[in-house]
């Protein structure tokens, strides 16, 4: 059931005004691939518009405070706790973890997958100029926890798993 219709079909913002505020938590992570010497010029501190990761994390950080102003219908939530890791992964990537909880009505997927999304679009602005060729790809839930529907955990794609096609 798509819960952000209401019984004719109109768009509206779910009602959790009855709702019990409950622990909720989520991560996600987006994949930015680039040239390897690119990914070697953010490491070693190189980049002419200063740390790279820094800039992206606090990027991560603005948007999920501001995920209602981005996504329509989406509650504005009161974060108790926003994460947002920049990892290398070599030889050509870097994968961002975000992680957002409260102690709310209504969950924080949306601005675990916001935070995670604007950090690799801000990685890619801030390198754009050395490396056109970036891409952003694999942003997806990762985790969450609280609320009706439970735990969830992400299967790992297949080539996590060793499974090549």
């Amino acid at each position: 059931m798509l819960t952000h219709l209401d019984a004719r079909g109109h768009a509206n913002m779910v009602d959790v005004t009855t709702k019990d505020a409950t622990f909720r938590e989520a991560v996600a992570e987006s994949l930015v691939r680039m040239r390897p010497d690119t990914l070697a010029l953010i490491q070693n501190g190189g980049h002419p518009k200063g740390d790279v990761f820094a800039v992206a994390r606090i990027a991560g950080i603005m948007a999920a405070k501001r995920t209602h102003e981005l996504i329509p219908l989406c509650h504005p939530l009161l974060l108790t706790g926003i994460r947002v890791e920049l990892t290398a992964q070599e030889p050509d990537a870097v994968r961002i973890q975000a992680r957002c909880k409260l102690a709310g009505q209504t969950g924080v997927e949306m601005e675990a997958l916001t935070a995670a999304s604007i950090a690799a679009l801000t990685l890619y602005d801030m390198c754009k100029a050395v490396d056109k060729g970036m891409v952003i790809e694999a942003t997806r839930l990762l985790e969450k926890t609280g609320g009706k529907s439970g735990h969830y955990v992400a299967q790992k794609p297949a080539e996590e798993q060793g499974e090549r096609g």
